[in-house]
């Protein structure tokens, strides 16, 4: 697999330490293995982004009842800003899609504005927000809250869903 190929696959628990590895790398206040080995378990879909390189990044959705939750979504620094979040978020919405979600969401910190510009690029429009959502290093930080359409399959296509 090259560098620029991007691939995949479901995150197992033997992934954790790797995960956690890029999670300290690009968060301040980074999940713990225990949150991902819980999602795991509980069945969420923990996904990995892998390229000849290693692994790209890691993330987390939730999909019930016709919407999706993207909890988590991580890049590893040396792969930021080369459009490999762009493409694991698309790839995330057609997981949701194929599980019936007709709207994905997702909070992010008003500090981090390159994944408010990725999210924003990526179809995704503020809709509200969450006080004192994030732990910071003074107390809290408010959470900006994004939604994203997803269009059933046959009208991605083009086609009629009837």
């Amino acid at each position: 697999m090259s560098t620029d190929t991007l691939e995949f696959r479901r995150m197992t628990l033997a992934d954790v330490p790797a995960v956690i590895r890029v999670e300290q790398e690009v968060y301040e206040f980074p999940w713990t293995a225990r949150i991902f080995s819980d999602c795991i378990r509980v069945g969420y879909q923990c996904w990995l982004a892998q390229n000849g390189a290693g692994i790209v990044g890691h993330a987390v959705i939730s999909v019930t009842a016709g919407e999706s939750h993207m909890l988590n979504l991580s890049i590893a620094q040396r792969f930021q800003r080369r459009g490999y979040g762009s493409r694991f978020i698309e790839f995330l919405v057609e997981q949701a899609r194929a599980n019936e979600a007709e709207t994905m969401l997702l909070e992010v910190r008003p500090s981090n504005t390159a994944a408010i510009n990725c999210y924003n690029a990526a179809g995704f429009s503020e809709i509200g927000s969450r006080k004192d959502y994030y732990p910071a290093t003074n107390g809290r930080e408010d959470a900006l809250l994004f939604a994203r359409h997803i269009p059933p399959l046959n009208d991605a296509l083009g086609r009629s869903a009837t």
